[in-house]
């Protein structure tokens, strides 16, 4: 599972989001990001939607990754879609059994709840992420944020910080990994010895 998560990875490639300019980048996830929260409407997330098709399309990243990339969040998108399913109330009700009330407006909330995580994760990843190195996102941060230098902020260490922090994510994962997978040959060995 843990082997899955493709969170700060950057996946080298030659594509038309590859050779944009990373603030450009950046300033276009932090709009997609607004528009994701600002979407009320199945017109606005039809519109989310066709936008992260088009830049999954321009990136040229593999439908297999983009995939593995959804799976660490699958539980979460579940777990929505049933708050918002079970406790969302409305006019008209489509299922009734005891204390179950399922709404028109819950199956709403619950399926655009799901397609709002899912863009959301997918649009901001394939714009950023997958597409742009670390190096040129810590440069593209610290050029956005360079005016703050003039109010004494530390503009190039918060840089490093975030590119620091997306860097190691694969390492975290990977030595995770290795741990889960020594305890496991471990487990074994150690029920034995408890049995003779």
């Amino acid at each position: 599972m843990l082997s899955d998560i493709t969170l700060g990875q950057f996946f080298p490639g030659n594509s038309v989001l590859h050779r944009m300019d990373p603030r450009i980048k950046l300033i276009l996830s932090i709009l997609y990001i607004v528009g994701v929260f600002l979407a009320k409407n199945t017109y606005g997330f039809v519109i989310l939607a066709l936008f992260c098709a088009l830049v999954v399309l321009l990136s040229r990243i593999s439908v297999k990754v983009l995939i593995k990339s959804l799976k660490p969040i699958i539980i979460l998108v579940l777990f929505t879609a049933v708050i918002n399913l079970f406790f969302t109330n409305g006019k008209i009700p489509v299922f009734e059994w005891k204390f179950i009330h399922i709404y028109q407006e819950g199956i709403y909330y619950a399926v655009f709840m799901a397609i709002r995580i899912v863009c959301l994760l997918l649009g901001t990843s394939v714009i950023l992420t997958y597409t742009t190195s670390p190096m040129a996102l810590t440069d593209a941060i610290e050029r956005l944020l360079s005016p703050l230098k003039k109010i004494h902020l530390p503009v190039h260490e918060f840089a490093m910080i975030m590119t620091i922090a997306l860097r190691f994510i694969p390492t975290l994962i990977e030595e995770t990994n290795k741990i889960m997978n020594a305890q496991r040959r471990e487990a074994p060995i150690s029920r034995a010895a408890v049995l003779s």
